[in-house]
């Protein structure tokens, strides 16, 4: 693994956008037009048997929470409990995840932390950075078959899911309605119906006792790039909770969407050399240790404390409880520090996008850096099992 220096394309904001990336600033370029990350076969081999092996771990997680009745560590209510033990029960398919991997091609890859509900960081993994090996690495590879997988993905759903499939999400956010769209380009791709709609237009027929769209069309399955926590939290939750509605992701992705997954995949895994030592409390962890909020993304709240060093990013998170984490330092290129997001589509492992920043916290001020490795000397890739 080694960061190098990349010759600009002189039309790179044009190619991005051609891809989809729209949301970058021009000022301050969110993709790095000028390096990239360059890895071994051995690499992405290391990087592909970890992504499979944390998620057999993470689906363990969820049926020993379910089975034993642990929700009380994860702070879940229990007006949430009965949907995600349903939707496990009846094997609701989840479209996608993406591990936040620490690897510095010496050591073994570490699991950071798992966006396991409203990943995004999608169109430039999948679109964008393709499209530079293309033209910047034509003779090189990358670990990257997230398109083609999300588009045979929608066509296991689609066996399951009857009629179309509604798509929504925060249409203030740029970044995250691009990501809809995205997706929703995919599952057209794979033949269903999708059909947009934003949050607030969706509404609640009375006479029905369902959810509908424009013209007052039935709503039966939804994909929403909106946090589970928000949606329990806004009027309607307790109304979609006791829903028939199939939703992408599935309730069950509440436990591994939250940070109390960290320390419970210590205590079923102690050891794991893909793992970071993680408890409820910091008492075990000494005077050096990560506190992370159960709920919160973009790196918001998090806080590292060692004897020398204490630092905070600000943020609304924290009410619902805390996780503390053996603080490890990221790997260092040139006072760059990557982490590795890993993506995981259904159940098999699909690629890797890279972000990088001058500080210990990957936060929503990040850069993306795209990847390559040499075709010739490519690993066999082994299939994840499937639930």
């Amino acid at each position: 693994m080694k960061r190098e220096s990349s010759v600009p394309r002189p039309d790179w904001q044009t190619c991005i956008h051609a891809a989809g990336l729209t949301f970058d600033d021009e000022e301050d370029p969110y993709w790095r037009k000028d390096v990239c990350y360059r890895f071994t076969s051995e690499d992405i081999n290391q990087l592909e048997k970890a992504t499979a092996e944390l998620h057999d771990m993470c689906l363990a997680v969820v049926d020993h929470v379910i089975a034993l009745d642990r929700y009380d560590v994860l702070h879940i209510p229990d007006s949430c409990r009965a949907a995600i033990r349903n939707s496990w029960e009846q094997e609701r398919p989840s479209l996608y995840g993406r591990f936040d991997l620490r690897y510095d091609g010496t050591s073994p890859p570490v699991l950071l932390e798992y966006n396991a509900d409203t990943p995004t960081s999608l169109i430039e993994a999948s679109v964008a950075q393709w499209y530079w090996v293309e033209q910047v690495r034509p003779e090189m590879d990358q670990f990257n078959s997230l398109h083609e997988q999300l588009v045979a993905r929608w066509g296991e759903i689609q066996q399951q899911y009857a009629g179309p499939i509604h798509f929504t999400g925060v249409p203030s956010s740029l970044e995250d309605a691009q990501t809809v769209a995205y997706l929703q380009d995919t599952a057209q791709q794979a033949g269903l119906e999708a059909i947009p709609i934003p949050i607030e237009e969706i509404g609640w027929d009375r006479r029905t006792q369902s959810f509908v769209g424009q013209a007052n069309r039935r709503i039966s399955s939804l994909f929403k790039l909106y946090p589970w926590e928000w949606i329990v939290a806004e009027p309607f939750g307790p109304l979609l909770l006791g829903s028939p509605i199939s939703i992408i992701e599935p309730a069950w992705k509440m436990i591994l969407s939250n940070k109390g997954l960290l320390p419970l995949l210590w205590e079923l895994y102690p050891g794991h050399p893909y793992l970071v030592p993680a408890f409820f409390t910091a008492d075990r962890l000494g005077d050096t240790y990560v506190k992370k909020p159960l709920l919160s993304r973009e790196g918001a709240n998090i806080e590292i404390v060692t004897p020398t060093l204490r630092a905070a990013i600000p943020g609304p998170y924290g009410e619902a409880g805390w996780v503390y984490q053996a603080f490890v330092s990221l790997p260092e290129f040139e006072g760059w520090h990557p982490v590795i997001g890993s993506w995981v589509i259904g159940d098999q492992a699909a690629g890797i996008g890279i972000r990088e920043s001058q500080g210990l916290v990957t936060d929503n001020q990040s850069r993306f850096v795209p990847h390559y490795f040499d075709p010739n000397d490519r690993p066999i890739l082994q299939e994840m099992p499937s639930r």
